[in-house]
């Protein structure tokens, strides 16, 4: 069986916890869950009918106290890269955790989803692109409904 690590990138609040669940588990809380260190998830899915194994490690958020320790990195597949639509910072800490992972790492392949799209968005896909560039797509998902949330996992485990 194919297994591979998948960690999930961003800012505090943007709603990693709660896109883990909702593909896991297809729930959601509206309650705020602050992610303390890491917690591990997994998903068996079907790839061209083959089962892979998908070991979803959801990171505390990045912010100004915390920084992401390394070894949480090591042996990733993938990442995804959450931003919420509703706030611009965390676009710009999404930025900042992808060169970190480019300079650590190498190129990893990663998807970047634009989180919470049931709300009104400060930000807008337009500058999602402009700063990502056209390498991948990009998902716009709300966890709440489930929009696009398996798509986004789905499409990053196709590219691994």
């Amino acid at each position: 069986m194919i297994k591979h690590k998948v960690v999930m990138m961003g800012m505090w609040g943007v709603g990693k916890t709660s896109l883990v669940r909702r593909f896991v588990n297809s729930i959601y809380d509206e309650r705020y869950h602050s992610t303390l260190g890491v917690k591990v998830d997994k998903k068996v899915i079907s790839l061209e009918e083959k089962p892979v194994t998908l070991l979803l490690w959801d990171i505390a958020g990045a912010e100004d106290q915390f920084s992401i320790p390394l070894h949480y990195l090591q042996g990733a597949s993938g990442y995804l890269v959450v931003i919420d639509g509703t706030r611009k910072a965390s676009l710009e800490c999404a930025l900042d955790l992808i060169q970190l992972i480019e300079d650590k790492m190498g190129s990893v392949p990663y998807i970047p989803i634009i989180n919470k799209s049931d709300l009104n968005w400060e930000i807008t896909a337009e500058d999602v692109t402009r700063l990502l560039g056209h390498q991948q797509p990009i998902f716009q998902s709300s966890a709440k409904t489930g929009e696009n949330v398996e798509e986004a996992f789905l499409a990053l485990a196709k590219t691994l």
